[in-house]
């Protein structure tokens, strides 16, 4: 082969190369860009949680009205904690709190699933008033209570079955 043979080869190779670190660049901008833009929906999301909560706050300083009264959870006791039942974990307790619980594939979930079927952000699962609801946060393989498909916030209540991947979380008393 020639000398001018080479050189184009190593230069078809350079430029290559460059595609692939560029095309490598962009995948992960896109990804953080994605990200970023989450947590800022997000804010506002809880912004305009916040301010409903305010307003709600305005609505308890006038007089209740009459509220029907809300059956007792299962078992008569309100849920102290969320239980794996079925899959890797099975058997995994967390004691609940006032804080909403975030599971999926990532460390910073407060429940990590080891699980290819999971996203790393998957689900939460969070208390507002006096009950539980459980949210799917855009998985790919989506979040299920009992038979039917989780598509927005979701009242949980103890003793159901919440699929996520091949794991299944309830809340017992």
């Amino acid at each position: 082969m020639s000398e001018l043979t080479f050189t184009l080869l190593r230069l078809g190779y350079l430029v290559l190369l460059w595609v692939f670190v560029l095309s490598a660049v962009a995948v992960l901008r896109r990804d953080l860009t994605a990200r970023v833009s989450d947590r800022t929906d997000r804010r506002r999301r809880d912004d305009g949680r916040a301010a409903a909560r305010q307003a709600g706050a305005a609505a308890a300083a006038a007089p209740p009205a009459p509220a029907t009264p809300t059956p007792p959870p299962r078992g008569g006791s309100r849920p102290t904690r969320l239980v794996v039942t079925a899959g890797p974990l099975t058997g995994t307790s967390l004691p609940l709190g006032g804080s909403s619980i975030l599971i999926g594939r990532s460390p910073a979930c407060t429940l990590v699933l080891d699980d290819d079927y999971s996203s790393s952000r998957h689900a939460r699962i969070y208390p507002q008033g006096d009950q539980w609801f459980v949210e799917d946060l855009g998985s790919t393989n989506g979040t299920f209570l009992g038979d039917h498909q989780v598509t927005g916030p979701t009242p949980l209540p103890p003793g159901v079955g919440v699929q996520i991947g091949r794991s299944v979380v309830e809340l017992q008393g």
